[in-house]
């Protein structure tokens, strides 16, 4: 939630742990070394050198990642790997599962795909490191929207940590927030505390006039919504070379997934420096959509819609991130970041003079 070191909240995978999830998938072979382990913060991953290659396995708390919840994102990787997308291969068991449910959570395997992981030691929504790269990862999220048209799965159960779209293209989006913690007793009972009714009407008030119909108007469809350049391998020309990480993934559609990259990419929110000359950097937005339209076209009134969405396309993986900390890991003081410094104030920043000039100079773009 910040750029300072902290404790992991789930223990580091071990050795024997390990080697007796391994022993479950046969194409992986026999253990030999534990290589790394991911500082993440809503699982624990490490990287397993084996007698069939290396592989990231994954841990999950059960209540954040069922073995049905796991079996979602799998299904749309599955789907974009046959449509010519490179993404990790989801390992499956001796018999024909992809996820080991224990006691102690749901394990993932992913074979180790192709490229540099050149943000593994950068903070997660940090910017890109060059504009070329913002560039490239636009052209490799539209290709991604490509391939993933088709994929008809329904959105994903109720669950921590998704971005899905269920409130902003609702005729009432108050409404629609009241559904959508009515599913989650965690996070309405953490929210009923406050005024947040209130909160959420100022907000919807003052950035979401004309958002519901032109969200009603986009085609449904299942999208990455985390991109960011640390869940991107790259090639050494500065292009994508594998998507990963799609724990975040929902059937949304695809202007929410670029306003979702641009939230993620182009702002430095983590150092909490918002009115620093460097803090956004539209250019980078620039390049993202300059890169993505040499693969799709992006209409005059797409951009707009983009630009109108930006300002609350973070709403419903904030209030996802109220629910994880509140209901848990019990972290009272990081729901509260992640309601009144993540969704409020991200959202009242582009009310700011700064925040105006940003999506100002996005729409003449």
């Amino acid at each position: 939630m910040g750029t300072e070191a902290v404790a992991p909240t789930w223990a580091p995978i071990t050795v024997d742990e390990a080697a007796a999830v391994l022993a479950r998938f046969p194409d992986a072979g026999r253990m030999r070394a534990l290589r790394w382990h991911s500082p993440r913060p809503f699982s624990a991953a490490t990287l397993v050198e084996s007698e069939g290659g290396t592989f990231l396995l994954k841990r999950h708390d059960a209540r954040v990642r069922s073995a049905e919840g796991l079996a979602e994102e799998h299904g749309f990787i599955a789907h974009l790997r046959t449509a010519g997308i490179t993404v990790p291969e989801v390992m499956h068991t001796g018999d024909r599962t992809s996820v080991v449910a224990t006691h102690a959570g749901s394990y993932e395997l992913h074979r180790q795909s192709p490229g540099a992981d050149l943000y593994r030691d950068r903070h997660s929504w940090t910017p890109f490191l060059s504009h070329i790269h913002a560039h490239a990862a636009g052209a490799a999220l539209a290709r991604l929207h490509d391939a993933a048209e088709g994929y008809d799965a329904p959105a994903r159960r109720a669950q921590p940590l998704v971005t899905s779209l269920t409130i902003l293209p609702a005729a009432d989006p108050l409404a629609a927030a009241d559904v959508y913690l009515a599913a989650r007793p965690a996070l309405a009972t953490y929210l009923a505390r406050q005024p947040y009714r209130a909160q959420l009407a100022r907000l919807f008030a003052t950035f979401g006039t004309g958002l519901a119909d032109r969200l009603a108007a986009q085609p449904p469809l299942w999208t990455h919504n985390d991109w960011h350049p640390s869940n991107l391998l790259w090639t050494n020309t500065g292009k994508v070379a594998t998507v990963f990480d799609f724990g975040l993934a929902d059937r949304t559609c695809a202007l929410h997934d670029l306003a979702t990259a641009i939230e993620r990419t182009a702002f430095q929110w983590l150092h909490q420096a918002w009115q620093a000359a460097d803090f956004a950097d539209v250019g980078a937005a620039r390049a993202l959509l300059a890169g993505y339209t040499t693969v799709r076209t992006l209409s005059r009134d797409n951009r707009e819609t983009i630009a109108a969405l930006l300002p609350l396309v973070h709403v419903e993986f904030a209030l996802s991130e109220v629910d994880y900390f509140a209901g848990i890991v019990a972290a009272p003081a990081d729901a509260a970041l992640a309601w009144d410094g993540y969704l409020i104030a991200h959202a009242d920043w582009f009310g700011s003079p700064a925040g105006r000039a940003f999506l100002h100079d996005l729409r003449a773009s």
